[in-house]
């Protein structure tokens, strides 16, 4: 079965960059501007292997929706990545059950190594 990544973000330049590095590793992507959407989402897609999650919407924050999002049948066992210009909330995206943490910008040397290490279920918890 193919790899899937749903990508949570409503900045499109966020999401074209990560999108791009995901794509160029041989992976698919599903993209949503919104918890909600992927939430609505859930129905159309065959599996996803990992999410990564913005933290900062307009009237949301990831750090909040992931524990509503977690509690979705198909979303249970997925890793989620929380990616974020906010370096400083690695705790607290810990706590709220995150899989693991990048910082945003991410780093296109480092990527790949970190995709691989979270597909194989480690932790990944670098800012840069």
């Amino acid at each position: 079965m193919a790899v899937t990544v749903a990508i949570v973000d409503d900045n499109p330049l966020n999401v074209e960059s990560l999108a791009l590095l995901v794509r160029n590793m041989g992976i698919s992507t599903v993209v949503f501007d919104t918890p909600d959407a992927l939430i609505e989402s859930l129905d159309t897609l065959d599996h996803l292997d990992v999410v990564f999650l913005d933290l900062e919407f307009p009237n949301q924050n990831g750090l909040k929706a992931i524990q509503w999002m977690k509690r979705a049948q198909p979303l249970q066992d997925v890793p989620f990545v929380a990616y974020t210009v906010h370096t400083s909330e690695q705790n607290e995206a810990r706590d709220a059950g995150f899989h693991s943490f990048l910082g945003k910008p991410l780093n296109v040397v480092k990527f790949p190594e970190q995709m691989r290490r979270i597909l194989n279920g480690e932790h990944v918890w670098e800012i840069g």
